[in-house]
């Protein structure tokens, strides 16, 4: 027959193992959970950058009219011309 404490030793040793085993296998899902976070925020970043992108106006979309024609800008008025005087101011005469 075979004593208490080596029952006991058998169960102890069986336990710990599972334990073992078990810590083994949550590092390894704990890894895999991990990598897929990553790519679960790559993707919220791309489709956030993607959502930027296509909410910006485009260049040629605001260079349309009314009904896309293309926008034809108005002259800008031209200033009137300043005196002459203003424009050329004498050198001064070095000492």
């Amino acid at each position: 027959m075979a004593s208490v404490v080596g029952l006991l030793d058998e169960r102890e040793l069986a336990a710990r193992e599972r334990v073992e085993g078990l810590r083994e296998v949550a590092d390894r899902v704990l890894a895999e959970l991990a990598e897929a976070e990553t790519e679960w925020q790559e993707w919220l970043i791309a489709r956030q950058r993607v959502g930027e992108v296509l909410s910006a106006p485009r260049r040629r979309d605001a260079d349309a009219g009314p009904a896309g024609e293309p926008f034809a800008p108005e002259p800008a008025p031209v200033p009137d011309a300043a005196p002459a005087e203003n424009l050329i101011r004498p050198a001064q005469a070095a000492c």
